[in-house]
């Protein structure tokens, strides 16, 4: 899955390089969700950090915080989301939410491996 890292809160994240990464929802977190309705973002320019709510999402069934697995820059958003937040349903590693850039820090990331041993344990 093009290089991807996860984290325990079921974000991925993909560095661009080392300083820049996008990120976005798994899929095990959009199938616990369910259907998508409404997407809210940052803006351009906003500042993330590790492990804080930096956009959420609504489904049917609740609205759930998205966390940052960086520190940086928020340096564009999908704003495809905005207009159609269900492309997280159906390929949840395209839909990516934002690109940060500046990174200067980040949380313990899981490779894809760890990150299914992980689901597991949670299931």
């Amino acid at each position: 899955m093009k290089n991807l890292l996860f984290t325990k809160t079921h974000e991925w994240v993909q560095f661009l390089d080392e300083t820049t990464a996008k990120v976005g929802l798994t899929d095990f977190a959009q199938k616990e969700l369910g259907d998508l309705v409404f997407v809210n973002l940052p803006e351009e320019g906003d500042e993330v950090g590790v492990e804080e709510g930096f956009a959420d999402v609504e489904s049917v069934k609740a609205v759930s915080n998205v966390y940052s697995p960086v520190t940086g820059t928020v340096k564009a958003i999908n704003e495809a989301l905005l207009d159609q937040p269900e492309l997280i349903n159906t390929d949840p590693y395209e839909a990516w939410f934002v690109e940060v850039e500046n990174i200067t820090e980040r949380e313990e990331l899981l490779t894809e491996e760890e990150y299914e041993e992980f689901i597991k344990e949670e299931e």
